[in-house]
């Protein structure tokens, strides 16, 4: 029956497996070769880890450096206009000038006449923005890990 099936084809691949050394070496030793290289690297990359810090009072944010400061946003979505919205007027007394473009394109024109006060965001979802400086690219990121 079943049994002596299971034994046959047991029997049979061990007779497979001793005439074939060489494969049958390489089956083994190559996990672990690839196990003992990712345990190498791991060591030699370790997470860094990072005490905590405690709450500080870093004091009242100097206001006087975003006089007149703009910020450019595209696309012109509801989100969008909310999330610009609670940044003009929640976070600074004053308010900050927000504009919106129609498109990336009209984004990188207004930001080459604008003065260097000018931050562009670019939004790819409701999750995820882009922020783009004078003549560079930065990527919003909320965790950062070790490479």
């Amino acid at each position: 029956g079943v049994w002596r099936q299971t034994r046959a084809l047991l029997f049979k691949n061990c007779l497979v497996k001793c005439r074939t050394k060489k494969s049958s070496v390489q089956e083994v030793l190559f996990p672990l070769f690839f196990l003992f290289w990712l345990i190498l690297m791991s060591m030699m990359h370790p997470h860094r880890k990072y005490g905590e810090v405690s709450n500080t009072n870093l004091g009242t944010l100097d206001t006087s450096m975003l006089v007149n400061f703009v910020v450019g946003y595209t696309p012109p979505t509801r989100m969008a206009r909310e999330i610009m919205k609670k940044v003009a007027f929640d976070n600074f007394e004053d308010g900050i000038i927000t504009e919106e473009y129609l498109s990336e394109e009209e984004l990188q024109e207004a930001s080459a006449f604008k003065p260097s006060n000018f931050v562009g965001v670019v939004f790819n979802d409701a999750m995820s923005y882009q922020l783009r400086f004078p003549d560079s690219l930065a990527m919003s990121s909320v965790y950062t890990e070790s490479r």
